[in-house]
């Protein structure tokens, strides 16, 4: 296992705890971002592009025929085939709360449609559902199971507001535990039926499921009622005959005890198990492998990789699977920044040199994870996009709906080590932040002069209430050597006016004497 550190460098701020991630075939998609989708990105969907140590997030486009999607955060979500072995799969997504701490009960179909190099294109179908419908919950889970040639989903778990009579002033927003019911969702017919099982006695929330073809293993978990992570290992089995389906379900021994954990599959039969929490207060640092052979689930610990100082001593962190047995993971940064949106981000991968290459993963999995289990309740803010990097521009969206990447690959001219102008100081080996919103790169923005070019602002003698305020307004910006030249091309000259002398009052004896002219002057030419 490797533990590698990578730098968010455009949107940082839109990935924090309770987002999902979609792999379609090597493209990973980030879903459920903090606050509501701006303008930049209007479906809410990023497409995280990963090289080396630099993460950057650029938008994704949904088809014309898709429906709104708002971003949730803990929802269940999981991959559906036609059959086990099928190549074409689309993610279904159910529940999770909205930036207004709303919680959904709808269920969403996402695909990917398009994925030229130029353009990700992703198709949203929501499903309507009937018959014994799952209430809107988060932090629950989904799984599809396969048997007889059929397939279904199950829902399990998940938390949800108390209900309206029995809520109270001081607790109107307080979260329960979801009924312990499993729920089977025919996507065919678009019905739902609920299953009460004895086994089955506590509500769970934030666990982890793993299904392999007619069986689900439901791991850990926590419950508020009884505010405990108890040590649970339930195998359900779903029989799919002509007839009514069957479920049942067995407690099985060598569970752990762990809540918001994340699972990667690395092959077939074998999982890793990361992170997750003992306790409120005390995180999960150990690494297990599970592996699922001949219808039976072994949980053996591994070796952990080298969690860093910055790891160790944080009081929470979250992260999602990436696909192919990595693990992308955060922490909180508020200990080093001056803004609390800031966070570190970590790649972790589970397989070997060897073993890391592409591979047909036929086994679902489900995950929860959350950074605070209780409550969870506080609004969201919405979020903050500040983009003084060289993607900034990679969010401009055209008329045409469409944008380019191909000045993104070339940094040589936008780089962040670049000399921006006469006056400019910025030196990779001397430089420290100045601006609270800077972490190991000097914040840029960019000269609308021309072509346009790029300049630090810490050379502009910019402050940061004028660098905020000039990343939230939609206006063009000019540098100190082109701004002086800009005035002059959008401001008239001044036309000198010429000046009229006052005309100077009459005094009142000469005016009556004008007056009394005037008029014999007029009676004169009436009568000759």
């Amino acid at each position: 296992m490797s533990l590698q550190m990578v730098s968010a460098i455009s949107n940082s701020s839109l990935l924090q705890p309770g987002f999902s991630l979609l792999n379609f075939d090597g493209h990973v998609f980030l879903f459920g971002q903090k606050g509501w989708p701006k303008r930049s990105c209007p479906t809410g969907v990023f497409l995280l592009d990963i090289k080396q140590t630099e993460l950057k997030m650029k938008p994704a486009f949904f088809s014309k025929d898709s429906c709104y999607l708002p971003p949730l955060r803990y929802p269940a979500l999981c991959i559906l085939r036609s059959n086990a072995k099928s190549d074409e799969y689309q993610y279904i997504i159910h529940g999770g709360k909205t930036p207004n701490n709303d919680l959904s009960d709808k269920i969403y179909f996402m695909s990917l449609v398009s994925k030229n190099s130029k353009k990700m294109m992703i198709q949203c179908i929501e499903k309507d559902l009937g018959g014994d419908v799952p209430e809107a919950r988060y932090g629950h889970t989904i799984n599809v199971v396969h048997s007889r040639g059929k397939s279904m989903s199950v829902i399990f778990g998940g938390r949800s507001y108390t209900p309206l009579a029995q809520r109270t002033t001081e607790k109107w927003n307080s979260v329960v535990d979801c009924l312990p019911s499993v729920f089977l969702v025919d996507f065919e017919f678009g019905c739902c039926t609920s299953y009460t099982l004895p086994e089955l006695q506590d509500g769970l929330s934030f666990h982890v499921s793993i299904a392999k073809d007619d069986t689900i293993y439901i791991l850990g978990g926590h419950s508020l009622q009884n505010n405990t992570r108890c040590p649970n290992l339930y195998k359900l089995k779903v029989d799919l005959p002509l007839g009514s389906p069957a479920v049942t379900c067995t407690i099985l021994p060598g569970g752990i005890s762990v809540s918001s954990a994340i699972v990667t599959q690395i092959s077939d039969t074998e999982f890793v198990l990361v992170g997750g929490y003992h306790s409120d207060n005390q995180k999960r640092l150990v690494c297990n492998t599970i592996v699922l052979d001949d219808r039976k689930i072994e949980i053996i610990e591994r070796a952990s990789p080298e969690w860093t100082p910055d790891i160790k001593h944080c009081r929470i962190w979250f992260g999602c699977d990436l696909g192919k047995g990595s693990v992308l993971l955060g922490i909180p940064g508020a200990n080093k920044q001056l803004i609390s949106d800031a966070n570190y981000f970590y790649i972790l991968r589970c397989k070997g040199t060897e073993e890391d290459k592409e591979e047909e993963l036929t086994t679902q999995i489900c995950s929860q994870t959350s950074n605070e289990d209780p409550g969870d309740s506080t609004p969201f803010e919405d979020s903050e996009e500040f983009c003084f990097s060289t993607e900034a521009n990679s969010f401009d969206i055209d008329d045409n709906d469409t944008y380019n990447e191909d000045d993104e690959e070339d940094e040589s001219e936008t780089g962040y080590w670049i000399t921006c102008s006469s006056s400019c100081n910025i030196d990779i080996n001397s430089w420290v932040p100045f601006y609270s919103t800077e972490l190991n790169k000097p914040a840029m923005i960019l000269c609308s002069s021309g072509a346009g070019h790029w300049v630090h602002a810490q050379c502009m003698d910019l402050s940061e209430t004028m660098l905020l305020r000039l990343s939230e307004a939609n206006v063009k910006y000019f540098c100190n050597k082109h701004v002086d030249l800009n005035k002059g091309l959008q401001t008239p000259q001044k036309v000198v006016r010429l000046k009229k002398q006052p005309m100077k009052p009459l005094r009142k004896k000469k005016a009556m004497k004008l007056a009394t002219s005037t008029k014999k002057s007029f009676l004169r030419r009436l009568f000759e």
